[in-house]
């Protein structure tokens, strides 16, 4: 059988060579099925033959807790002070220096230290939630640039602070004072595949919180992105003294093998003994700092509820497996011990962020470290250029290369379609590499095994059988039970994952319980598109949909594309790519070479096209229009792309249909040119920037460094889409240059994530809105001290502001006052009706309108409750030479005739500019509206709109007012005195006014 130096996720030990080949044949205990949404990482095992106590060290390490903190960052010798427990460890530890020791080739094993190629590794948390497929993230984040908010970090360096990375220290003795003293514990890495420059730094951090001690780790990343195989290397490193030599034990506990004794309760000290039973009391009595490495968190089957679980500080308390693992990782068991755990991205958030030090994320190769890989793992150095020169060819599958299991895959293939030993067509698509490798293993399992019981095509329907029922649960580890439903026994298991290991594995867990797997979810999507495939092509039975009666390929392929629109997560996306690529002429006839097809070949793909066709067209969400378009390239159609391109050479801005938005932005996308900067204007008018344009280029926008957009009006959806690009670490755009006119979020419902997402675009040096609508958006006095701040940073664009029917108090009115004040600030309308504001909240804000008064035009405080000394507040601004305030509205804010008064004097002493003014539903009486009147018949008053609705006055008030209109009337065109209590003379006189006074348009009594 060959060797392979498959990367990433698999942990082989020799060890497992000698379990697989002395265990009996007989099925062992079986477990329920594990759903699996997220992993296919296989897991550490370690299994020796001594037993001994563990009680003393464990004892030990909780008496010294965390109080000094030994730190090695080069080699150190043996002494003899190091116990025979940590040597025979190291020694035992040292089987990771195979990469995948069950895969023996004539002798031969493929060295880690030889084939490994460092994977790119940030510090810090994107903190996204993404539900689209793996493989769709990894082609989303392809483009993005090294930036200065991200930290590269070596994986032998996860536990160390920063300002100790890449310097050459021995020995330091750190004692943590009382603000640092809890040492980093668990780390978290995320992986997404990623780019080709050198990240520096991703959070700002002080230096003393660069130098307090990290004791947990999570690691995210993506299947198959080398999680396990970074694992692997640090464990070797360490084994072999060559890092972190202050760690004075490693005990790896993959999750795969914790599932299967979730049901037991036992103690820390039972526990490690399962897994590690040559540590000895006496020897460990000394050591005071240990690691645990609980690899696959995505795996784990069973819940962890850190609110709810018992405290267990003893190592010698039995618990159950979850509680254990709880209390350590919170730092109740061991608290000096360090904690490393790693995940798929979607299932990391099990783990609080308080319990959390330090977030580490794997984004598999860069460009540079593809070409490294390839040039190690390929020793013919002009067949590894060739390899490397056709996958930048192909730019979907030089992306995929981000992901190291594929570039084994890639090598396996191209090695042998490149090299002298095969002829033929070279894969060109997705679908064309996975089928050629599956061809390559099947020949070396036929030349290997060529009195196999069970041919070929058995063989992998029935692997395709399992791999598609367990892929539509969402199972990507299974057990006995799922290989029977699929009549495949026990045995026959043993076989296959001997024939076929490097397709599906059968491993053992703890007691000899076994567990099956693929190597990598890819593998599995083809297998199980292959399964559907020939289920057709043999019985004319489409397993996607029993029910469904189908008469042509195209029917099962029209069922594919449904479900795999209806997913919420996109795990169907891959599995589709691979069933319409099989389908295709070229691929018929390389699996001829494996199975036999029995129904009918002819096949004609323009039915299938013309589908996927119609449903790009319809309003998909842009990621599902995206793969559909990747389907069209696994069948060779490229109809809609060289239409777009033909739309882009003319130059001319038309209207676009939704399937050509969404192939502009497919075009766009995979283009091999940077999307340094992206002008959204190039393609569509102002005018016609709408919220759903938005949403269709988004991906585009995420995709370029800079984005310029300059329309007339962006509403909800819109601000939250560009928000959400900003704020979002796997975001690739630095400079957001929006030029809107309204920016309307009204009556939306924001809390506090959706205000930060606004204040992230309000803030941006490079946004220029005019006009920000947020009336009844649930706006709080904190979220306006937000929404203020972000404003003062950006403070000169903004003309408008509604805040109108937000319960923003005097508190919140305080803060938007250090914005009015500012002299930067230019607003001209300001509307804060019914805001909860009282005569304090009005003060403020007339006193900061006091120092920058020029600009504001309008001013709406209706419906609050100002108060006498909010108005006189207000009188004196209003009587300040520089206002220039030509609307005022204050409806029902409790003016009495006094107040009106006051307010009235102001606006005598400065009377030329107001042109608006509302004060209904206040009780001005007679004399209020008396006051009034002095000023409307002052031949500077150039009153146009005047509103007194349920004031409260009579006919004496009516006779003052229209007496001053006639002394002044050619300004007013509008009066509403409705509901008051007028009488015959004062509507005699309201009469009389409208039929002398042409130029008053309007009077309502």
């Amino acid at each position: 059988m060959e060797i392979t130096d498959l990367d990433t996720d698999m942990t082989p030990t020799l060890m497992k060579c000698k379990l697989q080949k002395e265990r009996s044949d007989s099925p062992a205990v079986s477990c329920v099925s594990m759903k699996s949404k997220e992993s296919m990482d296989p897991p550490l095992t370690f299994k020796t033959a001594d037993s001994s106590p563990l009680y003393s060290v464990l004892q030990e390490a909780q008496k010294r807790r965390k109080k000094n903190i030994m730190t090695f960052t080069g080699n150190t010798p043996e002494s003899a002070d190091v116990p025979e427990l940590q040597k025979k460890f190291k020694l035992n530890l040292k089987k990771f220096q195979c990469l995948n020791g069950e895969m023996i080739n004539l002798g031969t094993q493929t060295l880690l230290n030889e084939i490994y190629t460092e994977l790119y590794i940030t510090e810090g948390d994107s903190g996204d939630v993404n539900n689209e497929h793996e493989v769709r993230q990894i082609e989303a984040t392809s483009r993005r640039t090294t930036t200065r908010e991200e930290t590269p970090i070596k994986c032998n360096d996860i536990f160390k602070p920063l300002s100790e990375q890449d310097k050459p220290i021995r020995t330091v003795l750190t004692k943590t004072s009382s603000e640092q003293d809890k040492p980093i514990r668990t780390v978290l890495t995320k992986t997404s595949s990623e780019q080709d420059k050198p990240i520096r730094t991703v959070l700002t951090k002080t230096s003393s919180e660069q130098d307090k001690p990290i004791r947990t780790v999570l690691t995210k990343g993506v299947a198959g992105i080398g999680k396990t195989v970074s694992v692997q290397k640090f464990i070797l490193d360490w084994s072999e003294g060559k890092t972190n030599q202050d760690v004075h034990l490693i005990f790896p506990l993959p999750f795969r093998e914790l599932n299967l004794m979730k049901d037991q309760k036992l103690s820390l000290m039972e526990l490690l003994h399962v897994f590690f039973k040559e540590i000895k009391e006496t020897e460990m009595s000394r050591l005071e700092k240990v690691l645990f490495i609980f690899d696959g968190l995505d795996e784990c089957r069973f819940p962890l509820d850190f609110q709810n679980t018992e405290r267990v500080c003893d190592v010698t308390e039995s618990a159950s497996v979850q509680e254990l693992l709880i209390n350590l990782i919170k730092g109740n068991l061991l608290p000096s011990a360090l904690i490393w755990i790693t995940s798929r991205p979607a299932a990391a958030d099990q783990i609080p962020s308080e319990c959390v030090h330090r977030v580490t994320e794997i984004r598999g190769f860069n460009d540079p470290q593809k070409e490294e890989y390839f040039r190690k793992r390929i020793s013919d150095q002009s067949l590894a250029n060739n390899i490397i020169t056709h996958l930048k060819s192909l730019r979907s599958l030089y992306i995929m290369c981000h992901i190291p299991v594929f570039c084994w895959i890639s090598a396996t293939v191209l090695e042998r379609m490149l090299g002298e030993a095969e002829t033929g067509e070279i894969p060109k698509t997705l679908t064309e590499m996975y089928t050629h490798f599956l061809i390559i293993q099947t020949n070396i399992i036929r030349g290997k095994y060529s009195q196999k019981q069970e041919s070929d095509e058995e063989m992998l329907l029935k692997l395709g059988q399992l791999a598609f029922q367990q892929l539509k649960k969402g199972n990507l580890i299974f057990y006995e039970e799922d290989l029977r439903e699929c009549g495949i026994d026990v045995r026959e298991a043993a076989v296959y994952s001997g024939v076929c290991t490097q397709i599906f594995r059968e491993e053992f867990g703890l007691h000899q319980s076994k567990v099956y797997c693929f190597v990598h979810l890819t593998i599995q999507e083809h297998l199980a598109a292959l399964y559907v495939h020939m289920a057709f092509m043999k019985e004319n039975s489409n397993v996607l949909n029993q029910s469904q009666v189908c008469n042509t390929i195209s029917d099962v392929h029209k069922s594919a594309v449904e479900q795999a629109l209806e997913s919420q997560t996109g795990h169907l996306d891959l599995f589709l790519r691979f069933l319409l690529g099989l389908s295709l002429e070229s691929n018929q006839k390389l699996l001829h070479a494996l199975i036999t097809q029995t129904g009918s070949s002819s096949y004609s793909k323009e039915e299938t096209v013309q589908y996927i066709k119609q449903k790009i067209s319809e309003d998909l969400p842009p990621e599902k229009s995206i793969n559909l378009f990747h389907c069209l390239n696994e069948l060779g159609d490229n109809s809609l792309v060289e239409e777009i391109q033909r739309y882009l050479k003319s130059g001319k801005q038309s209207e676009l249909s939704s399937s050509q938005w969404s192939t502009l932005v497919f075009v766009l996308l995979t283009s091999e040119q940077d999307l340094e900067e992206f002008d959204l204007n190039k393609y569509f008018s102002p005018e016609k920037i709408t919220d759903l344009v938005l949403l269709k280029m988004m991906p585009v926008i995420s995709a370029s460094r800079k984005a310029i957009i300059r329309c007339n009006k962006i509403e909800g959806s819109g601000v939250e889409s560009l928000a959400s690009v900003l704020r979002s670490e796997t975001s690739n755009l630095k400079e957001l240059h929006l030029i809107v006119d309204t920016l309307d979020l009204s009556w939306n419902n924001l809390g506090d994530s959706g205000v930060k997402r606004l204040c992230a675009v309000l803030e941006n040096p490079q946004c220029k809105v005019k006009k920000l609508w947020l009336y009844d958006c649930n706006f709080s006095d904190e979220d306006c001290s937000a929404l203020t701040s972000a404003l003062r940073s950006n403070p000169s664009h903004l003309r408008e502001l509604d805040l109108s029917c937000n319960n923003l108090g005097d508190s919140g009115v305080k803060s938007l006052s250090a914005l009015l004040e500012n002299p930067l600030c230019k607003l001209e309308t300001l509307r804060l009706e019914c805001c909860r504001v009282s005569d304090e909240g009005c003060s403020a804000l007339t006193s900061a309108l006091r120092s920058n008064p020029s600009h504001l035009r309008d001013l709406n405080l209706s419906w609050n409750y100002l108060g006498d000394s909010g108005v006189k507040s207000l009188s004196a601004l209003l009587e300040n030479p520089l206002c220039k305030l030509e609307t005022l509205w204050l409806l029902c804010c409790r003016v009495s005739d006094e107040d009106c008064s006051a307010l009235t004097s102001a606006l005598r002493s400065n009377p030329s500019h107001l042109r608006d003014l509302n004060l209904s539903y206040n009780k001005l009486g007679d004399s209020g509206v008396k006051s009034l009147s002095a000023l409307l018949e002052n031949p500077l008053c150039k009153l146009e709109t005047l509103w007194l609705e349920n004031c409260d006055f009579s006919d004496e008030g009516c006779a003052a007012l229209t007496s001053a209109l006639r002394s002044n009337p050619s300004h007013l065109r509008e009066l509403n005195l409705s509901c008051n209590n007028l009488g015959d003379s004062g509507v005699k006189s309201l009469s009389a006014l409208t039929r002398d006074n042409h130029n008053l348009q309007t009077v309502n009594w």
